[in-house]
C-alpha cells in the first residue's frame, strides 16, 4: 500500500468532488457487514480485524488480480434481504457525502446482488434505485446509477439487465457498464446488447485496458460505443489507440489505488497516469471500490498529488472534467458544472 496517513487530508477533503467510477458492491462498511452477519447467520469472523482480511486489501497482501477479486467472494455473501440492499446503498451515498462529493455515479451489478437469495433482477434494481433516490435527498448529494454486467456471465442476463435498466432512466439510472475478466472473455457476445442500450438512451462505460491490452480500449470505443472507459491505463501501450481515444474525446475513469493493489501496475511510480495526461487524454480520478481498498476519494486525490506529483491546479481540472463527463441530462449537467466551477474558483 502507498497510503501516507501522516499527511493531513484537509486540503483534499475540502475540495468539492465528482466521482464517476465507484462500485456499490465494493463500498460496504465493515461494521455493516458484521451487523448483517449477526442478523442473517452469515458465517464470517466475528472480529472486525479478521473480517477485514477477507474483504479488504491488506498491506501485506500480494498485489494481484486474484487477491483483489477474492475479496468479492466474501462480499457476495452479505446481500441477504431487501433491507440489506437498501442499507448498503444508503450508506454508500452517505459515505460519498461525508467525503465532500457533490455528484457520484454509483455502479451496481444486479446479478451479483440477486444471487445470494435468488432475488428477481427487477426487484433488486428497484430497491437500489429507490434507496439511492431517498439517500440523495437526505444527504444532499446528487446520485446517478449505472447498471453493470460481467463478461463471464451470459449475454441473456446482460440483455435482461439492459432491458430493465432502460425502464429506470427517468429515475436516475443513466448508463450501462461491462465489467469482469477482460483477460479471458471477449466483448463480442455483448456488442449488440450495448448498441441497443445506447439506442434506448442509456450511456455507455466499459471496463477495458485494465487487465487486458490496449486493443480492448479500441474495442470498447469502436464496437461497444463507450463514451467512457473504466481504468483504461494500458491504452498507453498503443499509440494508435491513444490517438483514437483523443479523437473521440473518450473519458478515462482512472483508479490509481485499485490499479496498484490489483497488480495492473507493479509500483506506484510506474503508474501511467502522468503519461496519459501528458498525451492529452481526458482523465478523471476515482476510487473503484473504496471499502476493499480502504480509501476515500480524498485519499485518492492525496496519492495522486503527493506521490505522482500532480499539481493541485490539474487536480481541480480533473474534478471539473468529471462533472463535464457525467451521464446526467444536459440541463442537470450544466448546473453541476457551473457549481463546481464556482466552488473551485475556475
Amino acid at each position: 500500500m502507498f497510503r501516507d496517513d501522516t499527511t493531513p487530508l484537509n486540503q483534499y477533503f475540502s475540495l468539492p468532488k465528482v466521482e464517476l467510477h465507484r462500485h456499490l458492491e465494493g463500498s460496504l462498511r465493515l461494521t455493516t457487514m458484521l451487523d448483517i452477519a449477526r442478523q442473517h447467520g452469515v458465517t464470517v469472523p466475528v472480529s472486525m480485524f479478521n473480517l477485514s482480511g477477507l474483504v479488504q486489501v491488506q498491506d501485506q497482501d500480494p498485489q494481484t488480480f486474484t487477491n483483489f477479486l477474492d475479496k468479492f467472494k466474501t462480499l457476495r455473501l452479505f446481500y441477504k434481504s431487501p433491507d440489506v440492499i437498501d442499507r448498503v446503498t444508503r450508506e454508500a451515498v452517505e459515505d460519498a457525502a461525508k467525503d465532500n462529493i457533490r455528484y457520484i455515479e454509483l455502479r451496481f451489478t444486479p446479478v451479483a446482488l440477486s444471487r445470494a437469495e435468488r432475488f428477481p433482477l427487477h426487484d433488486v434494481m428497484e430497491w437500489v434505485v429507490n434507496s439511492a433516490q431517498e439517500a440523495a435527498k437526505k444527504y444532499k448529494v446528487k446520485v446517478g446509477l449505472i447498471a453493470s454486467v460481467n463478461r463471464h456471465e451470459s449475454p441473456e442476463l446482460a440483455e435482461q439487465v439492459a432491458w430493465l435498466a432502460a425502464g429506470y432512466m427517468k429515475d436516475g439510472l443513466l448508463g450501462m457498464d461491462l465489467a469482469g475478466n477482460e483477460a479471458e472473455f471477449k466483448s463480442d457476445p455483448f456488442q449488440g446488447i450495448f448498441k441497443e442500450a445506447k439506442q434506448a438512451g442509456l450511456h455507455i462505460t466499459i471496463h477495458a485496458g485494465e487487465w487486458g491490452p490496449a486493443e480492448n480500449v479500441r474495442d470498447a470505443i469502436v464496437n461497444l460505443g463507450a463514451e467512457r472507459v473504466g481504468h483504461g491505463v494500458r491504452v498507453m501501450e498503443d499509440e494508435k489507440v491513444v490517438a483514437l481515444a483523443k479523437e473521440r474525446g473518450t473519458i478515462f475513469e482512472v483508479c490509481v489505488t485499485s490499479n496498484y493493489q490489483s497488480g495492473v501496475v507493479r509500483s506506484l511510480p510506474s503508474h501511467p497516469l502522468p503519461r496519459m495526461m501528458a498525451a492529452g487524454l481526458r482523465i478523471t480520478l476515482n476510487t473503484d471500490d473504496p471499502s476493499v481498498s480502504r480509501i476515500t476519494l480524498s485519499h485518492e486525490y492525496q496519492h495522486v498529488c503527493e506521490k505522482l506529483k500532480m499539481p493541485v491546479s490539474l487536480l481541480k481540472q480533473s474534478v471539473l472534467r468529471a462533472a463535464q463527463a457525467a451521464f446526467l441530462p444536459e440541463d442537470e449537467k450544466t448546473k453541476l458544472v457551473e457549481s463546481i466551477k464556482v466552488e473551485l474558483k475556475l
